[in-house]
């Protein structure tokens, strides 16, 4: 039984037509949030921010952090008939980046990283989001920016 251990942001910015969410997309029909595995003894915040970093361009000090906020995924999957035991960590944060920079991978390297991006308001992206606990905790995320907004920068987390 193997076991991988993820963490990864929850990044929105504010618009006229309300808050947008930052997926990114894998091919197919999967959308996530920017996420990647830990590397030996980093934490999970350190993690999801250089992930975050290498995957779209976005540095630490473009983003304020959620107080309060903090989801963690539990599943499984089969990679190479492997059944995967998977936690993920999210955190949510804001930005006023509007551009992103991804690393677009050729065919031969699918899954690596990601073959596009956008911004989605909540129900597009609720629509886009396949994994019932991915929509979870959109909602999750949508919920807490619409009651309040009480942030902090990644440097004093």
């Amino acid at each position: 039984m193997a076991t991988e251990i993820s963490a990864g942001i929850i990044i929105y910015r504010f618009t006229k037509e309300g808050p947008k969410f930052l997926l990114l997309y894998h091919g197919g029909r999967y959308w996530s949030f920017p996420k990647g595995k830990l590397a030996e003894k980093e934490r999970s915040f350190k993690a999801a921010l250089r992930e975050v970093w290498e995957e779209t361009g976005i540095r630490s000090t473009n983003l304020r952090f959620a107080d309060w906020f903090k989801v963690e995924d539990r599943f499984s999957f089969v990679r190479n008939k492997e059944k995967i035991y998977k936690t993920v960590t999210y955190y949510l944060a804001e930005t006023n980046k509007i551009e992103v920079r991804i690393k677009i991978q050729p065919e031969s390297h699918q899954g690596e990283h990601h073959e596009g991006y956008g911004w989605f308001l909540y129900n597009d992206g609720i629509t886009l989001l396949k994994a019932p606990n991915l929509k979870r905790n959109l909602k999750k995320a949508y919920d807490l920016i619409s009651r309040k907004s009480v942030h902090r920068d990644a440097k004093s987390a």
